[in-house]
C-alpha cells in the first residue's frame, strides 16, 4: 500500500512538471492556410478536429476526411492541393513510402505534408524527410501535437513572440478609461496597420 501511494505522488509530480513545461512553451499561431487531413482512425480525426478549434489555428481552414494516403492521392488527381496535408497511415514502412510516392505525382510543389504513423523507426523518419515530408508524428496524437506540428511549419524558431499588452486603468468608474483604451486600440489598428483587441 505504501509503495502504491509513493508511486502516485511521483506520477502526480511528473504530470505537474509536464503541464508546467507545456504552459511555458510558446507556439506561434499559424497564418491563413488551408489544411486537409486524411485519417484512418477516429481518434486521430478527433485530435485533428480539436486542434482546428484551437485559437492558434483560428485563421486556418481545416477539412477532415477518412481514408489515409490512398484517399489523398485519389482526391488530388484532378484538383489542387492545399497548403498542408496531414496523412495518417497505420501500415508498414514500405506501404507508407509507396503511398507517398503516388501522392507526390499529383501533389503541387510547396505543399507541406505531415505524416501520422504508428511506426517508431528512425530509418522511416529519415526516408520521409528525404522525400520532402515536413514532419512525422507517432500515433496516438493529441490536440497539442497537431497544433505544434502545423504551427511549427510556419514559425521561425529565432523569432520573438509578437504582440504587446497595454493596460489602461481608471481609479474609479466613469473617469474615461474605457474610452481611452478603445481610442488607443483604434489608433494602433489605423496608424500602424496592426491587429488590436480591446478586452
Amino acid at each position: 500500500m505504501i509503495k502504491h501511494a509513493s508511486h502516485a505522488v511521483t506520477y502526480d509530480t511528473e504530470a505537474a512538471s509536464a503541464a508546467e513545461m507545456a504552459a511555458d512553451e510558446h507556439i506561434a499561431p499559424a497564418p491563413r492556410v488551408s489544411i486537409q487531413a486524411f485519417c484512418e482512425t477516429v481518434e486521430t480525426a478527433a485530435a485533428v478536429q480539436s486542434a482546428g478549434e484551437d485559437r492558434r489555428l483560428g485563421k486556418a481552414h481545416l477539412k477532415i476526411q477518412m481514408g489515409g494516403v490512398a484517399a489523398a492521392a485519389e482526391a488530388y488527381r484532378g484538383s489542387p492541393t492545399p497548403n498542408v496535408i496531414i496523412l495518417e497511415s497505420e501500415r508498414h514502412s514500405d506501404e507508407i513510402l509507396h503511398g507517398l510516392d503516388q501522392l507526390a505525382e499529383v501533389c503541387d510543389s510547396g505543399t507541406r505534408v505531415i505524416v501520422v504513423g504508428g511506426v517508431n523507426d528512425v530509418t522511416l523518419y529519415r526516408e520521409l524527410t528525404r522525400r520532402g515530408v515536413s514532419d512525422y508524428l507517432i500515433s496516438p496524437i493529441g490536440t497539442i501535437d497537431t497544433v505544434r506540428a502545423v504551427c511549427g511549419l510556419f514559425s521561425h524558431p529565432d523569432a520573438k513572440p509578437d504582440g504587446r499588452i497595454i493596460a489602461v486603468v481608471g481609479a474609479k468608474g466613469g473617469v474615461g478609461a474605457s474610452t481611452i483604451a478603445h481610442n488607443i486600440g483604434w489608433a494602433i489598428a489605423r496608424d500602424l496597420s496592426l491587429d488590436s483587441v480591446v478586452t
